[in-house]
């Protein structure tokens, strides 16, 4: 993961030339962001271990296929890709690239054998295509995630990495993991501020942003719904808290008004509480490789998640911590899950 990640900042300035320069006008900023979540937070390493994510948010483009902000390969392979396009002209638009890891382990660390009634060892590397369009309410996701589930998804290599560099014991049954398996998920998620009352002078505000979608593939096939309050000052002009999910970038500044780029010199600081209720019909890494015979556990058909934390933005960053509880995914599971989540945003 570590060359992974050296490569990708080599290549960032031949992907998007406009990364180093100074930023005039703030409708010109890209947003670079940086998710990492674990259940070390809660003091355990089971489940939903593990979730990494780099991501890039474009600048406000007029469209997707001629605004200069974009690289011409880029704007050559969104000649083909039309129909994600919206339609309004008086949409702000943006364009997302991520790339990412998810780790997924059963609860006994020691067994060498498939544990029957826990999950399988699953990881998933992938990356992320969004088209987004938003106002000054509303924000719509368009996005294709295209990965690899299996072996070739180098989770046993990632999670034996910060184990060696934690000094932690390793799990021993990742020869049971999900064998190798291309996967895709389409996505489409509406956000909508239901209510706000977010004053730039510094004074306490407050807004509520309602969200639901739906997501379609062999790696996941969902509806889900939900919401998240935010309250404190100088709340950030974007849509709420990031994160590894798919759907998950909502964080890039707002083109009218917002602190990172209006007030830089000011600090500001929200709580926030969030759901997501999830109706599911497909989850791969419960029931296991789509065209072949694997481990696979009993899932549940609705799962929720709620998660409290603190947000605080100051010039061009968005530093947010939460404290995710998941409530148990699959019917032998002892006890519901949680994790921390961690995401910094830089908009340059």
């Amino acid at each position: 993961m570590k060359l992974a990640q050296r490569l990708v900042i080599v290549l960032l300035p031949v992907l998007f030339p406009t990364y180093g320069h100074a930023i005039e006008d703030p409708k010109d900023s890209w947003t670079f962001s940086l998710y990492f979540e674990n259940d070390l937070f809660a003091e355990t390493d089971q489940d939903y271990t593990n979730g990494v994510r780099l991501s890039w948010v474009s600048p406000d483009l007029t469209d997707y296929i001629k605004d200069p902000a974009l690289p011409n390969w880029i704007r050559s392979v969104n000649k083909r890709l039309k129909f994600f396009h919206p339609k309004s002209r008086r949409l702000q638009r943006n364009l997302i690239f991520s790339i990412g890891q998810t780790i997924y382990t059963p609860e006994d660390i020691d067994a060498t054998l498939i544990v029957e009634d826990d999950r399988p060892y699953a990881g998933w590397l992938f990356t992320r295509f969004a088209y987004q369009s938003k106002s000054q309410r509303q924000l719509d996701t368009l996005e294709v995630n295209i990965g690899v589930v299996g072996p070739s998804a180098l989770g046993q290599e990632a999670q034996d990495f910060i184990h060696d560099l934690r000094g932690f014991d390793k799990f021993k049954g990742w020869d049971n993991q999900l064998d190798d398996e291309l996967g895709l998920l389409f996505l489409y998620e509406h956000r909508r501020k239901l209510f706000r009352h977010t004053p730039h002078d510094g004074r306490f505000g407050y807004d509520f942003i309602g969200h639901a979608g739906i997501a379609l593939g062999n790696v996941a096939t969902y509806i889900n719904m939900g919401g998240e309050i935010r309250l404190g000052w100088l709340i950030p002009n974007d849509f709420g808290t990031s994160a590894v999910r798919p759907g998950g970038d909502n964080s890039a500044p707002g083109a009218v008004w917002d602190p990172r780029i209006s007030a830089p010199g000011k600090i500001g600081f929200h709580f926030f509480a969030a759901f997501d209720v999830r109706a599911i019909g497909r989850d791969i890494f419960l029931d296991g490789n789509t065209f072949e015979s694997s481990h696979h556990v009993s899932k549940k058909e609705f799962v929720g998640d709620a998660s409290i934390g603190l947000s605080t933005v100051y010039k061009g960053v968005k530093f947010s911590f939460a404290q995710v509880f998941r409530s148990k995914e699959f019917e032998q599971q002892n006890d519901a899950h949680s994790y921390g989540s961690i995401s910094i945003s830089f908009s340059y």
